[in-house]
């Protein structure tokens, strides 16, 4: 178990969207993370938009977890089943380990909402070089269940009996 924290640490955030029709004005979730992330109270040091593409995701991503500045990568959109959908693909090979309950708990989460097109959400998450990495669809009601119910807490370090914040980077 990880121990937690009697304060709050903010973590540093980056914020990715997926998406080869959004532009930054039409990012609403995009925008959501990044305020929601911020209201938190951690800090978010980048945010950019790259289109549907394993390898524009993957060259993004690999950049940001490079950076000692990037703790968490916060990713939404393209976690469907459409042939453009392929940020898990993208991930995948660039994780150490693969945070599996993190999709398991987010379907569960969702099918309260949506039933059973949860099936279609291939939402992921993962450790690479000390940094998380989350990714899940572009809704924004996937980006809200997503951060409210999953991510905010366990980036909070005094959440109790355990939390991310001593895996990340420091």
């Amino acid at each position: 178990m990880s121990k937690a924290s009697d304060s709050f640490i903010p973590a540093r955030i980056a914020v990715l969207t997926v998406s080869s029709r959004r532009s930054a004005a039409e990012d609403t979730s995009g925008h959501y993370l990044r305020d929601a992330a911020l209201e938190a109270g951690h800090q978010v040091v980048e945010n950019a938009i790259v289109p549907e593409n394993r390898y524009a995701i993957r060259a993004r991503v690999s950049a940001w977890i490079a950076q000692d500045d990037v703790q968490v990568v916060v990713i939404n959109g393209g976690t469907g089943l459409s042939a453009g959908d392929q940020t898990p693909e993208a991930l995948q090979p660039l994780f150490d380990r693969e945070i599996a309950g993190f999709g398991e708990v987010f379907r569960m989460l969702s099918f309260e909402e949506i039933g059973t097109a949860t099936l279609q959400s291939r939402a992921i998450a993962g450790v690479a070089n000390d940094t998380l990495i989350f990714a899940m669809p572009g809704s924004g009601n996937a980006c809200r269940t997503a951060w409210e119910q999953i991510i905010a807490p366990q980036l909070d370090a005094r959440t109790r009996p355990c939390n991310f914040h001593p895996h990340l980077k420091k």
